[in-house]
């Protein structure tokens, strides 16, 4: 069974730097793509980016291109989001997410079968 378990979340000021990251286990992850999304408070879960975990190819919303930068452990089977140059409104639980679709670009929540229980981050002005 899939399990995903993000880690990282917390507080940080407006122009600083976070790193989460997704410990997965359960499953043959060169399968899949991990995605990370996230959630405000009184919003929609909005998709954030992706990486294809075999190739290492990712893709990203246009609000964090530039910002944020999605990689992976193989050896230790996690998936890491490096968040730079926050913002106020990038304040939201954090979710990671895997699909067993490599072949598109995965941005949909309907699209991720399994799912992480999220890690709130909160950024400061």
């Amino acid at each position: 069974q899939v399990q995903l378990v993000e880690s990282g979340g917390g507080l940080v000021q407006a122009g600083g730097s976070r790193r989460l990251s997704c410990a997965a286990s359960g499953g043959t992850f060169s399968r899949y793509c991990m995605g990370w999304f996230r959630q405000a408070p009184g919003k929609d879960r909005e998709f954030v980016g992706a990486i294809r975990w075999s190739a290492g190819s990712t893709y990203y919303a246009d609000v964090v291109m530039g910002r944020f930068t999605i990689s992976r452990d193989n050896a230790k089977n996690t998936v890491l989001l490096q968040m730079n140059s926050l913002k106020p409104e990038d304040t939201a639980v954090y979710y990671c997410a895997a699909a067993a679709n490599i072949l598109a670009k995965v941005t949909a929540t309907d699209e991720y079968s399994y799912w992480g229980q999220g890690t709130q981050v909160t950024v400061s002005s």
